[in-house]
């Protein structure tokens, strides 16, 4: 490899300039609108050092970018016994150890063999398969030849699917026969054939072997174990500029089509190794335990292009948190020994229900740092993951980021030793992230306590390039409420120290009789009752107040009197917060509308309080559609009990 030139432009010039991808040249730039430096805050590094730090990302992200080199060879010359992967299967104590020399060899044959097929440099490539080491070495083929991957979901149905093929204009599919999660068979081969006949872009769909039973093999189905087998062990990378694209992830937004989020080569691999090493505090050596999919971003960052960057020894989990039964998280960490377990509130909060007997039945003393993922943590699921699971010894991180992001952006790591944490808050900016609040005007807030939109004021090397096949809607998404800045959609909160929490989605702000009021600030207060673990509040339309909050809550199992947790629920936020954030409906459900990667999404039950169940928009990433079913008979109970009372 070349050394390394000095950069010939701003990194800001590389957004709009993905041409494979079909951006516009003189895209959108995040500059900052004032040109500070952030001012050192207590507890935080110095200001010089995420300059420096972002300094060394731009002098990296330039010339000729070697990613699978980075992820693999270099540790296999090294190393070549050393773990790279850990996969935890759906049966526990079924775990399979596969070296960085395994791995390797797998990818490569596993490229060559989609050499062999026609896919070469630039085509796109669909992965859908469940979690495991063939999936990965699924996506490592893809970036080592130069095709471009986007990895969707495995519980995805054969409409959304073939949808996402289509838009992106997949070439192959790479799928497994079946998959299994919970205990139970997945169909991923038949989901596979029901999309490709609505797919003529498909010309070959690669079947690997996940269970030992047969399925129909048509035409373009290719055996890939078999063609693995005679497949060369040696592929010669493909050498790719650091701003040709590696993958596309899909993500739903609030409306429309799911949007294709581009992600190039080496400004995305660059940021997602450093990330992962400083806010994790990764030593070689470590067992890290990223329990995310590959389906989503965390998984792609986390558990496969971070980890394998740093030489670690990533764990993929293949199951559920509850099979076969609510320790399977903790069982793991015993057994593997893993020194960083790094998951979702959501799950966090489902294991809460059931009580603290089935961590405490476990040996966690390998623990080192935990790690949240998701929506904001709530702080009575943040206190039992920090002193139940962590046993009040390990670092926390509560961590803010996006799939747009390509990585961390805001967490409690890194920052001066024993620097504190203020629990459910992310705190700190990463190296070379500049947030800023912005108020209704488009002008930036200065100072502390205060809360605003939250911007990104300067570019940095993990953040999407474009939407594929649509720039104008990535520039309008995330360029023209806040021109000159990233705006993330989200509302922060800056403390008096100077550090950021997360309020929520800006389009979950309630504006009270003129107080402007994150949903996720009455959420978390509500969720202080031991008896609520689960809550989700929205705005309604209210003739008085213009606007009032609606709260969906899921209460456990052995609660009794419902009405008294209503109750107490009203007296909490009124002192929490104020008496005009006390939610003017309460209604107990029995799950709230989760996506498949944990995230409650509110805009469906703002729909079902506005009575709109006809037009749901995009529902694709569901877990379960059954649920609006469920919500919605409950809402109309409700509705009766109201009016006849």
């Amino acid at each position: 490899m070349r050394p390394l030139a000095p950069p010939a432009r701003p990194l800001a010039a590389a957004v709009g300039t993905v041409g494979s991808a079909g951006a516009a040249a003189g895209g959108p730039t995040a500059r900052g609108g004032t040109g500070r430096q952030p001012r050192a805050r207590s507890g935080s590094w110095p200001a010089a050092a995420p300059a420096r730090n972002t300094l060394c990302f731009i002098s990296l992200c330039l010339n000729l970018c070697f990613l699978t080199v980075n992820c693999l060879d270099q540790h296999v010359q090294k190393s070549p016994d050393r773990v790279a992967l850990i996969w935890e299967r759906d049966e526990p104590g079924s775990a399979v150890h596969v070296t960085y020399r395994e791995l390797l060899d797998m990818t490569c044959r596993l490229a060559n063999t989609l050499k062999k097929y026609g896919i070469q440099r630039g085509d796109k490539v669909a992965i859908y398969m469940s979690v495991s080491p063939l999936s990965v070495a699924a996506m490592l083929a893809c970036a080592r030849i130069g095709a471009v991957h986007t990895v969707i979901f495995a519980g995805f149905s054969a409409e959304s699917l073939a949808g996402r093929i289509m838009d992106s204009g997949c070439k192959a599919v790479i799928t497994y026969n079946q998959g299994v999660r919970g205990g139970r068979i997945i169909e991923m081969k038949t989901t596979v054939d029901k999309a490709v006949k609505n797919c003529p872009s498909i010309k070959h769909v690669f079947v690997a072997q996940r269970t030992e039973n047969k399925v129909q093999m048509g035409d373009c189905d290719v055996p890939l174990e078999e063609e693995m087998a005679k497949a060369a062990s040696v592929c010669t990378p493909e050498s790719m500029d650091s701003e040709d694209m590696l993958f596309m992830l899909y993500t739903s937004g609030s409306t429309g089509k799911p949007k294709g989020i581009v992600h190039t080569q080496a400004g995305y691999l660059l940021y997602a190794a450093l990330t992962h090493k400083y806010v994790f505090d990764y030593q070689q050596g470590d067992i890290f335990g990223c329990v995310a999919d590959i389906g989503w971003i965390t998984g792609h960052s986390y558990v496969v292009y971070g980890p394998l960057c740093n030489g670690a020894t990533s764990v993929l989990f293949e199951s559920t948190p509850v099979y076969p039964d609510p320790g399977r998280y903790w069982e793991m960490v015993q057994r593997l020994k893993i020194n960083q377990f790094y998951g979702a509130p959501t799950a966090v909060r489902l294991l809460l229900k059931y009580g603290n007997e089935w961590v405490k039945k476990y040996d966690r003393s390998s623990l080192k740092t935990l790690g949240s993922v998701g929506e904001p943590i709530n702080k009575e699921a943040w206190q039992w993951f920090y002193h139940v699971v962590g046993d009040g010894r390990c670092t926390l991180v509560d961590t803010w980021w996006q799939t747009e992001t390509g990585g961390i952006c805001i967490a409690p790591r890194p920052s001066e030793e024993k620097a504190e944490i203020v629990p459910a808050m992310a705190m700190r900016p990463f190296f070379g992230i500049v947030p800023v609040l912005m108020d209704e005007n488009g002008k930036v807030i200065e100072g502390n306590d205060v809360s605003g939109a939250l911007c990104i004021a300067q570019p940095w090397p993990g953040m999407a390039r474009t939407i594929y096949g649509d720039h104008q809607r990535f520039v309008d998404a995330y360029f023209k409420a806040y021109p000159g800045y990233y705006f993330t959609g989200d509302g922060a909160y800056r403390t008096e120290k100077g550090y950021y929490q997360i309020t929520g989605r800006m389009d979950d702000v309630i504006n009270i009789s003129g107080h402007r009021l994150g949903t996720a600030e009455i959420e978390d207060a509500m969720a202080d009752h031991p008896e609520v673990p689960e809550t989700a509040v929205i705005g309604y339309p209210h003739e008085i107040k213009g606007e009032g909050a609606f709260a969906f809550i899921v209460v456990k199992e052995e609660t009794t009197h419902k009405d008294r947790v209503k109750e107490e629920l009203k007296t909490i936020v009124a002192s929490k917060i104020a008496k005009y954030a006390v939610p003017d409906h309460i209604l107990v459900v029995k799950r709230l509308p989760k996506t498949r990667s944990g995230k409650i999404m509110r805009r469906l039950l703002r729909k079902v309080v506005a009575e709109q169940s006809n037009d749901m928009g995009d529902t694709t990433t569901l877990d379960d559609p059954s649920v609006i079913t469920e919500i919605l008979e409950a809402y109309q109970k409700y509705k009766k009990e109201k009016s006849s009372s």
